[in-house]
């Protein structure tokens, strides 16, 4: 499987690694207990069998209104058979319109395989991951408020933060290595 990323700018990815840092020292899970040298905060967009190079060019063209603003805002929680833990992503227009043009690109070429509908626009749910865990370690209820693993983090003490998406990137889940893409 392939992912196609949205990567944050500097001062984002800082804080969403300082939260991942305080989840960790909280002994709660976390995503910096995962260690792999390709983890780093980012946005998935969509997801696909394969990639080929025309793929990767038409990719390269829609990314290429990166820079667009990021909006942070939140936490949101996915059960299933992990449950996570995340920042919420509130998209703003510049991000939806790219996000339909990535679905777009990957959706009319067959080489991409199926592509996973959870990515779909207007099913999608944007966040940066903050924490994974199995049912049984994961502390039910979550036993902080929503906003304390934000106190402290510069211009997120209330679990927003603005910034921008600057870069992406594909991740090979079999090879677990990372490509860049779009400008």
């Amino acid at each position: 499987m392939h992912t196609v990323e949205l990567l944050p700018d500097e001062m984002t990815e800082r804080a969403v690694r300082d939260v991942w840092r305080r989840l960790l020292d909280a002994g709660l899970p976390s995503q910096a207990t995962h260690r792999h040298p390709t983890n780093r905060p980012h946005l998935t967009l969509a997801t696909a069998d394969g990639l080929g190079a025309e793929v990767r060019v038409r990719l390269n063209r829609a990314l290429a209104v990166l820079p667009v603003p990021l909006r942070l805002d939140g936490t949101v929680r996915f059960t299933g058979r992990r449950h996570v833990l995340a920042w919420a992503v509130r998209p703003d227009e510049a991000l939806l319109d790219l996000h339909e043009a990535v679905w777009r690109t990957l959706r009319d070429a067959p080489a991409c395989g199926p592509l996973n509908p959870i990515h779909a626009p207007g099913r999608w749910k944007p966040h940066v991951t903050l924490a994974r865990a199995r049912d049984a370690v994961w502390p039910e209820p979550w036993p902080e408020p929503d906003t304390e693993p934000f106190s402290g983090v510069p211009g997120g003490s209330s679990g927003v933060l603005t910034g921008r998406w600057v870069g992406a990137r594909t991740y090979d889940s079999v090879t677990r290595s990372t490509d860049p893409l779009g400008p």
